[in-house]
């Protein structure tokens, strides 16, 4: 790149290494952003991806190599990288839950001072999220605990991109779609094009790469720190960015498999409003879908808490639970192995758990989930975002249970580790095992072998076989809805 170029680059990252201990996690990293240029940076999990995040927004000092902000080299931290109008939205979000939308506004930008700074802050944010977002209805003044996944996410973007003093430059968005549904997705993306068109510069990571292809206008490849690949978006399909990843796309079917009338293993009637009611075979992959909020996750709870033997020893093997927010509801932050084992109540030696037990288990299921971490036994927060998702998944996997649910569990998780996740799916399901999965993403709903569709609380539709495509998923979602 030109020395003219460099110094028009939002940021400049040149020879960036960082050792976590013996993993070197960046090992001499070039990137360059430059303004209107929407970057889209992709790999496996434990590539590097969040490495270069945190040195990029300053959290994380290099142990070696240089980083310049607009041209100027800077001294490093979150000061200079944020004067330098860098703005990154987290994988794990990091808005203070205790607090309301208006304060954690106040949190983001100090320049919400002086008398009237909760007026001001409010209406900042309310109209950046109908922006961004158009006909949301989330109430500014509510705590950020009482919103749900997707609507944390919505704000933490918002919040983001907000203008107070400056507005941002480049803004990082580290799987902003995680927990979104796919009209809020589109909304999202459709944000950022503008925003690029504008002048801005985003540097996207994600694992949906039909969202990188459509949204980036350079595509980044990292592996095992480095980066591998850096070319135009248009000269990449699919198949040839997962090649460039070091995978190998595998064709997505349904199991074919003999279905009986007898062999139902949950059955709910229909519910007050809800014209269908609700049904699981032994051994089917059941997909709850529709827009986010609308009652899937719900419905995932009271199948839970009906299932399950609230912890009476023995009564609890029958259904196991894939959280979607681990942040939340997975993981246990402060241990290691354990967040794996703590389902497995079998490796129980009387009082004690049984260490040996726990390690097999612990090395079995990180070599079949591919969980990235040179040993089981250290703190789950040191994995990443997609890696501490594979623990919660071989948490659930490595239990008795019959029934298990799955609350968007594939958020974070690569397009590689994906597939080997399908396999073991459809492996278990034809073992006896069922699936009740509820999922933002398409294509992971295309794979189920029945799909209700919810809408305002209720199953509105009930999908088989070529039924289930995103037209009927989407029309079933929508219908009724006033134009």
């Amino acid at each position: 790149m030109s020395i003219e170029a460099e110094q028009q680059a939002v940021v400049s990252a040149r020879g960036i290494r960082v050792e976590f201990g013996a993993v070197k996690a960046l090992d001499g990293v070039d990137l360059t952003i430059l303004p209107g240029e929407a970057v889209g940076l992709v790999g496996h999990n434990g590539a590097g991806k969040s490495t270069i995040v945190n040195v990029i927004n300053g959290g994380l000092p290099p142990h070696q190599g240089t980083i310049a902000y607009g041209g100027v080299d800077g001294a490093g931290g979150i000061a200079t990288a944020r004067a330098g109008g860098v703005r990154c939205v987290f994988q794990e979000l990091s808005l203070c839950p205790n607090l309301t939308i208006v304060e954690n506004t106040r949190v983001m930008h100090a320049g919400l001072s002086g008398f009237g700074w909760r007026k001001r802050a409010l209406s900042l944010i309310r109209a950046k999220l109908d922006e961004i977002f158009p006909g949301n209805h989330i109430d500014c003044t509510a705590t950020v605990g009482e919103l749900s996944i997707a609507e944390r996410q919505m704000v933490e973007i918002a919040i983001t991109l907000a203008a107070v003093t400056d507005a941002p430059r480049l803004v990082i968005l580290d799987e902003p779609t995680s927990s979104l549904d796919a009209g809020l997705a589109e909304q999202l993306l459709a944000h950022v094009r503008r925003f690029v068109a504008s002048g801005g510069a985003v540097l996207l990571i994600s694992h949906i790469l039909g969202e990188i292809l459509s949204t980036s206008s350079r595509i980044v490849v990292m592996k095992d720190g480095r980066v591998v690949t850096s070319r135009p978006a248009a000269e990449f399909t699919v198949n040839s960015l997962v090649e460039a990843m070091g995978s190998v796309v595998k064709e997505r079917t349904r199991g074919a498999r003999i279905r009986t009338e007898a062999d139902f293993s949950i059955e709910r009637a229909p519910q007050a409003g809800s014209p269908i009611g609700f049904k699981a075979r032994k051994g089917e992959i059941i997909g709850l879908a529709g827009l986010g909020g609308h009652g899937q996750t719900d419905m995932l709870l009271d199948l839970f808490r009906d299932h399950s033997g609230n912890w009476l020893p023995g009564h609890g093997d029958a259904v196991a639970f894939v959280a979607g927010d681990r942040a939340l509801n997975g993981t246990f932050p402060l241990w290691a192995s354990s967040n794996l084992s703590v389902g497995s109540c079998r490796l129980a030696r009387l009082w004690a758990i049984d260490g040996g037990s726990e390690t097999a288990l612990g090395a079995d299921w990180k070599s079949r989930m591919e969980i990235r971490t040179p040993d089981m036994g250290n703190p789950i927060l040191s994995l990443s975002g997609g890696n501490q998702q594979k623990v919660l998944f071989a948490r659930a996997l490595a239990t008795k249970a019959e029934i298990v649910l799955m609350d968007d569990p594939m958020r974070g998780v690569d397009i590689g580790t994906k597939q080997e996740v399908y396999a073991i799916l459809r492996a278990e399901a034809e073992g006896g095992r069922t699936f009740i999965w509820y999922s933002t993403e398409m294509d992971e709903i295309c794979l189920c072998d029945r799909v209700y569709v919810f809408r305002d609380g209720g199953i509105v539709a009930e999908l088989t076989d070529d039924e289930i495509d995103e037209s009927h998923v989407l029309a079933a979602s929508f219908s009724g809805e006033a134009a």
